[in-house]
């Protein structure tokens, strides 16, 4: 049951992946950073995850925790975020990715109504960082490690046993969410809105020379209101993500393809190969060449 980590999207930058099965939604992945890279997605289950080894910045739409070892987080359904780790160093995480209904069973009942339900309509709870020392974070961390042990035997009744966990798991993430509840924040919701359009743009067209006013164009904005937006939802720069994302797809290609590494390059939107090769290794440590050969 334990897969490894690749984040693949749509174009609406919504992750394609199934987590888990139609009959058991829930899925347990390992990420070791920064090879499996976790760039800007979002997806309708939520997410919880703790740190085994190193530490990592996970980014929940405006929110920015730094987790150490031994800490987790939990990230909202249909929220934006990402995970870095500083300076590129070595960082291990398990994650559960989970649909709702793999707690409530459907939306006719209590639980949903009660728990579920009002947890995910909450605004302000993008996202929660689990640290040890607090006793409600402590358990939901014990219930994280439960489930990736239960999920590794696969013992008989071991979906009962992880259906119970996240039960748990969510009772205590709705007691303590925050008390803004369901208020709608106007302004951050039309931020959120308006960044996935333009990064909808961006992963539609990111092969081919773009100008940040057209980025803007997608949601007919200015320059102006488009860096703006991009640096209070997603904390960086329209150009500064465009490049971001197509080193992220040259190196998926790099890994599936067996095409020469400079027409990667141009597909990716890079018309220098000197700059490209810099930029590469920038993120990643080594040159293409070797990132394809693994090394």
């Amino acid at each position: 049951m334990i897969q490894s980590c690749s984040v693949q999207t749509n174009m609406q930058g919504e992750e394609l992946r199934e987590h888990g099965t139609r009959l058991f939604p829930v899925a347990c992945y390992l990420d070791r950073l920064p090879q499996d890279e976790v760039s800007w997605h979002w997806h309708n289950e939520l997410e919880l995850g703790i740190i085994i080894e190193g530490s990592a910045v996970v980014e929940a739409g405006s929110a920015k925790y730094q987790i150490q070892d031994g800490e987790g987080f939990f990230i909202n359904s249909n929220v934006l975020h990402a995970a870095v780790t500083p300076d590129s160093d070595f960082c291990e995480i398990h994650s559960v990715v989970f649909h709702p209904r793999s707690v409530s069973g459907g939306t006719d009942n209590v639980i949903w109504q009660k728990y579920v339900k009002p947890l995910m309509e909450n605004q302000s709870e993008t996202g929660v960082h689990f640290i040890p020392d607090t006793t409600w974070h402590r358990q939901i961390l014990e219930g994280i490690n439960t489930i990736w042990s239960l999920a590794e035997r696969e013992v008989y009744g071991f979906e009962v046993y992880i259906r119970n966990a996240l039960s748990m798991i969510m009772v205590l993430l709705s007691e303590h969410q925050s008390s803004a509840g369901k208020k709608s924040f106007g302004k951050e919701q039309r931020d959120h809105a308006r960044i996935k359009e333009m990064l909808t743009f961006i992963q539609a067209n990111y092969d081919r020379e773009l100008t940040i006013e057209e980025i803007a164009s997608a949601c007919a904005i200015s320059t102006s209101e488009c860096i703006r937006c991009f640096r209070a939802t997603i904390s960086t720069t329209p150009i500064a993500y465009l490049k971001s994302y197509r080193l992220q797809q040259a190196a998926l290609k790099l890994q599936l393809s067996g095409d020469k590494i400079s027409v990667i390059a141009e597909s990716c939107g890079f018309q220098e190969m000197s700059y490209f090769a810099k930029s590469f290794k920038e993120i990643y440590g080594c040159t293409p060449s070797e990132y394809r050969n693994g090394k």
